[in-house]
């Protein structure tokens, strides 16, 4: 079996990657980071701030993030949790007006594969 090899530790601002949540535990590798691969065909690279708002978007895009799924160890998103969501999903809620807010320390650079710095810095948080 392949071992899956993990991108370089860089944020959109070109510094090291910081952790996105450790609670709930977010990221493809589910190490808090929002750490990328080439397997990591979602690309959950985008760490955001969850609002109830985009959870029911999600939800009606067929992305239920707000259940509980204990058998996978997901405890369901609520507002106000951190998590690493697909760059592709974070750009089609733009397209739709209901795009969260993003930590830009936290978002990998291969965000930026898909998404505009410009729009992510649009849509930052900020964080002093």
């Amino acid at each position: 079996m392949n071992e899956l090899v993990m991108n370089e530790e860089i944020n959109v601002l070109g510094s090291k990657l910081a952790p996105c949540s450790q609670d709930p535990v977010t990221g493809f590798f589910r190490d808090g980071c929002c750490n990328t691969c080439k397997e990591d065909v979602g690309s959950h690279t985008v760490c955001i701030e969850v609002t109830e708002g985009f959870l029911q978007y999600s939800r009606f895009a067929g992305n239920d993030l707000s259940t509980p799924h204990p058998e996978l160890s997901f405890p369901g998103l609520q507002e106000g949790d951190r998590w690493c969501l697909c760059a592709s999903r974070w750009l089609e809620a733009h397209k739709k007006g209901m795009a969260p807010r993003v930590f830009l320390n936290n978002t990998h650079i291969k965000a930026l594969d898909i998404i505009p710095l410009d729009l992510l810095t649009e849509f930052a948080v900020n964080v002093n």
